[in-house]
C-alpha cells in the first residue's frame, strides 16, 4: 500500500467554506496547512453554497504557500458530494470526520482514485486526515493506521468524542484516548496531530501554547485550530527551538567523535549517550531542516 508522504502540518486552521471574508484573508495567517470545512462550521442550507465555491477558495487559500485540505461530511450521501467538489488539483488530503474503520476509508478511497483519474492528478496524491469521534473506533485504531489507504495523520475529534462519551471536554477526559490515537498512528509512520486538551477554547492562547508544548513532548507533530490568533502558538510549539537544534548537533558531532575511536556510547554534560538520543537528534535536525525549507518555498 502506497500512501502520500507524511505532512509538515504545524497548525492547521480551519476555514469556513461558506465565508468569503474568512477565506479571502486566510493565507495570510501562517498555517501551514488551511483546512476548508464543509462539515460542522457550515449549515446544512449553507453546504452546497460551499461546494460550488471550492474551486475558487482553493485558488485564494494556497496563496501564501499553505496545503489545502477539505473537511468532508458524514453520512455518506454527503461525503459524495464532498468528493465530487473537493478532489481537484492542488488538494492535499481529505480530513474524514466520523472515521470507524478500514473499510469505510477503503470507500473513499475507491471514489478518490476514480476522480485523480479522471481529473489528471497523480493517482494516490490525496492523503486522508483519520478523524476518530465514536468510541466505537478506538477498537480499530491500530488497523486503521496500519491498513488504511491514504491516511497520512491521525486525530481525535474532541468535542464529538465527548459528545459521544458523555463526558465533559476537557485536558483530564481527552487524554487518554488523545494518547492511543497518536500511539496508533506513531506506530506506522503516521502524523499525529493534537493538542491534549479540548480545542473549542481559542480565547486563550497562552494557555494553548502550553497544551501544545505538552504535546510535542508526547511526539505530537502539529494541531488543528479555530482562530487565526492561535497559528502561531502552534508554529512556535512544533518548531524545535534553537537551544534543542545547538544540542541535537552537539550530541552528532561528539557521537562521530566516539565512533571514530571505536565507542558505541559516550557522555555528553555528564549524561550518558547512545543509539536512541543520536537517533532523536538526527530527526530534530531533520524536522528543523523540513520547516526552513517550507519556510522558503512561503517566502
Amino acid at each position: 500500500m502506497t500512501r502520500p508522504p507524511p505532512p509538515l502540518w504545524r497548525s492547521i486552521l480551519y476555514v469556513p467554506g461558506n465565508v468569503a471574508k474568512f477565506i479571502d484573508r486566510a493565507h495570510e495567517r501562517g498555517a501551514d496547512c488551511l483546512l476548508v470545512d464543509l462539515e460542522d462550521s457550515v449549515p446544512p442550507a449553507e453546504k452546497a453554497t460551499a461546494r460550488a465555491m471550492l474551486p475558487d477558495t482553493m485558488k485564494k487559500v494556497v496563496r501564501g504557500g499553505a496545503d489545502v485540505a477539505v473537511r468532508i461530511n458524514r453520512p455518506m450521501r454527503l461525503a459524495m458530494a464532498d468528493l465530487e467538489a473537493a478532489v481537484r488539483p492542488g488538494l492535499s488530503a481529505l480530513f474524514v470526520t466520523k472515521t470507524e474503520g478500514v473499510q469505510h476509508l477503503r470507500l473513499l478511497d475507491e471514489v478518490v482514485s476514480e476522480l485523480e483519474r479522471e481529473r489528471g492528478m497523480a493517482p494516490g496524491s490525496v492523503g486522508f486526515g483519520v478523524m476518530i469521534e465514536h468510541p466505537r473506533a478506538l477498537a480499530e485504531l491500530n488497523d486503521i493506521a496500519e491498513r488504511g489507504p491514504r491516511v497520512v495523520s491521525m486525530m481525535l475529534g474532541g468535542e464529538d468524542f465527548a459528545l459521544e462519551t458523555g463526558s465533559a471536554p476537557g485536558d483530564e477526559t481527552l487524554e487518554l484516548p488523545k494518547r492511543l490515537v497518536a500511539f496508533a498512528a506513531q506506530a506506522q509512520g503516521v502524523a499525529a496531530l493534537g493538542i491534549l486538551g479540548t480545542v473549542a477554547d481559542y480565547t486563550d492562547p497562552a494557555a494553548y501554547r502550553k497544551s501544545a508544548d505538552r504535546a510535542r513532548r508526547f511526539g505530537f507533530s502539529g494541531a488543528t485550530c479555530v482562530h487565526p490568533g492561535l497559528v502561531g502558538a502552534l508554529n512556535e510549539a512544533f518548531t524545535p527551538t534553537p537551544d534543542e537544534i545547538a544540542q541535537a548537533r552537539k550530541l552528532i558531532a561528539a557521537d562521530a567523535e566516539a565512533a571514530a575511536a571505536g565507542r558505541g556510547s559516550f557522555t555528553v554534560d555528564g549524561k550518558m549517550i547512545d543509539v536512541p538520543v543520536i537517533e532523536r537528534a538526527r530527526r530534530l535536525l531533520a524536522r528543523a531542516d523540513a520547516i526552513d525549507r517550507r519556510r522558503s518555498t512561503s517566502s
